[in-house]
């Protein structure tokens, strides 16, 4: 057997957070044998940050399983269209159908503590006028982000988040690649930032197996890396028979 047909999984960030909050499934996924990579998302808008996710993808020799986490849901529902793409996997995420948006999908349930403790700021959009992004409130990133991690994490997180543009929250799906390839779904049931009940939904629509983490916060794939890459070897196992 070589690579190009061992399917590689492909971890992508949500937003307030980076590459690095995948360290401990990557850990659990090597031990495991399995391919894996953790691209930077750019967290600019749902379409370009898609196409960047998709080029890397493209990129791979061999089949990809593509895994998001948060807003990266949404990232891996459009860029998981991509040939080689032969399964999704949904950790504390967003799975949008074609043509909703981040704010269709949340509006139809009860707001999270996220929407109350967002702060804006601004950065240079392409033609050169300001834009609009977001980060967690740093006193109320522990409660919000990660209240299952110890205080001393949680410090370090809040103050290394990546902000989301403004646009992100609004852009709809343009694809839904759910609705041809199999999904799995990671639900955190104690989430802050995400409504569980939005996770529930969009695994259940998606066809996808919700696997739930009993008391698990938003920050699921740093606080609980096994449960997470169990899941993640359950997708790469099915696609691989």
């Amino acid at each position: 057997m070589t690579h190009s047909t061992i399917p590689t999984v492909v971890l992508v960030h949500g937003a307030f957070a980076d590459a690095a909050a995948w360290s401990g499934v990557i850990t659990e996924l090597q031990q495991q044998g399995i391919p894996v990579l953790a691209p930077p998302n750019p967290l600019r808008g749902l379409a370009a940050d898609a196409a960047y996710i998709a080029s890397v993808t493209s990129q791979i020799d061999g089949p990809v399983i593509l895994a998001g986490h948060s807003y990266g849901g949404a990232v891996i529902t459009v860029a998981g269209a991509a040939p080689n793409v032969v399964g999704l996997v949904y950790v504390a995420a967003y799975v949008p159908d074609q043509g909703e948006s981040l704010a269709d999908l949340q509006g139809r349930f009860p707001e999270p503590a996220l929407a109350s403790n967002l702060r804006q700021s601004a950065y240079p959009g392409e033609d050169g006028s300001g834009a609009a992004e977001f980060t967690i409130a740093r006193e109320a990133f522990p409660q919000v982000f990660a209240a299952d991690l110890p205080e001393e994490t949680t410090r370090v997180l809040a103050v290394a988040q990546r902000p989301l543009a403004a646009a992100a929250f609004t852009e709809p799906a343009s694809t839904a690649a759910w609705r041809t390839k199999p999904a799995w779904a990671v639900i955190a049931d104690a989430d802050q930032a995400i409504n569980p009940d939005v996770q529930r939904f969009g695994a259940a629509r998606a066809g996808a197996g919700g696997v739930e983490v009993a008391g698990a916060s938003h920050a699921v794939a740093v606080s609980r890396p096994k449960e997470v890459a169990d899941v993640l070897g359950e997708a790469f196992r099915a696609v691989t028979a």
